[in-house]
């Protein structure tokens, strides 16, 4: 039986207008600026309107969103941001990691991150007032859903991310055991985990740890978006070749040199040697108003055997 999953990233849906010059007394002075002068005019809510009704069309166990809801990350782009996940659908069905934006400063927790912590939380988890603790974990049928955050505050001028040696540590045991289970492990994150797939500015400062752990335990498909261009890499690990999957925007007109909105809508199947991994592409189109077919493509992954020994 096949299942289905869709990913949208980097939909910078929030305003700021109206912002006063006392909220915009540290990094968020330049991201501001950014917005004012070219995100404004890329990031469309039309586009994300187009979204919205291409999405009702789909079916999907769940709906992954990698990153960078806001521009700035204050804690009025976060409320809106809250209003677009409810839209979207229920927290069991939007999975969420967040983005370099949305950790542009440190800022309470309960005032930002809170808003968005049923769409963040694992399966099981109960209403806390603490901080997610990733890596998270949501099992649908054969697939596991695996969230890394890799969103922390940078200085000025850095669009860079950090996992964490925790966050890492962790990472390894949810990759084995649910390997062990022999489910379709789906990584999902905001930057790429490749070293020297992005550039300097931007890249994942630990990403060499991050691909060490994947390299070791293997996953069978890795996602993410950042660097609002798509892009299809693969990463050698001891289980065979994991394909790492890079998004565009989702509410972007590409008017500045990104790729114009694009999601991926994945189905996968079990197959007699392993998984069956199909990816069809929708790709905003700026004469019609709508998301229509883009590229589409399939793979053929082996399965790992599932470890029957006894404990």
């Amino acid at each position: 039986m096949s299942q289905r999953f869709a990913q949208i990233s980097d939909p910078h849906l929030s305003t700021l207008e109206g912002v006063q010059p006392r909220q915009l007394l540290n990094k968020r002075a330049l991201g501001y600026l950014s917005w004012r002068r070219k995100r404004r005019f890329e990031h469309s809510p039309e586009v994300l309107q187009a979204l919205d009704r291409d999405l009702a069309q789909r079916d999907y166990e769940q709906l992954l969103v990698t990153g960078d809801l806001t521009h700035i990350g204050l804690p009025a782009e976060f409320a809106q941001a809250r209003d677009w996940l409810r839209a979207l659908g229920a927290p069991e069905d939007v999975a969420l990691v967040p983005g370099n934006h949305d950790a542009c400063v440190r800022a309470p927790w309960e005032e930002t991150f809170a808003l968005w912590s049923e769409y963040m939380a694992p399966d099981g988890a109960q209403a806390s007032d603490r901080p997610t603790a990733f890596p998270t974990l949501r099992v649908r049928g054969d697939i596991a859903f695996i969230g890394l955050s890799t969103a922390t505050p940078k200085p000025p001028l850095m669009a860079t991310g950090t996992a964490g040696a925790e966050q890492v540590a962790r990472l390894g045991p949810v990759l084995e055991d649910t390997g062990a289970r022999g489910l379709f492990r789906v990584v999902y994150l905001h930057h790429c985990p490749v070293a020297g797939e992005e550039k300097w500015r931007k890249r994942l400062t630990d990403a060499h740890r991050v691909q060490e752990v994947l390299e070791e335990f293997g996953a069978e498909l890795v996602v993410h978006g950042h660097g609002h261009h798509g892009h299809y890499t693969r990463l050698n690990t001891r289980h065979g070749p994991v394909p790492v999957i890079a998004i565009p925007s989702v509410s972007a007109l590409g008017l500045h040199g990104a790729d114009i909105a694009e999601y991926n809508y994945y189905t996968v199947e079990r197959s007699p040697a392993g998984w069956q991994l199909d990816i069809n592409a929708r790709r905003f189109d700026r004469t019609y108003g709508d998301f229509v077919d883009g590229e589409s493509w399939s793979l053929a992954l082996a399965r790992r055997p599932v470890d029957t020994s006894e404990p």
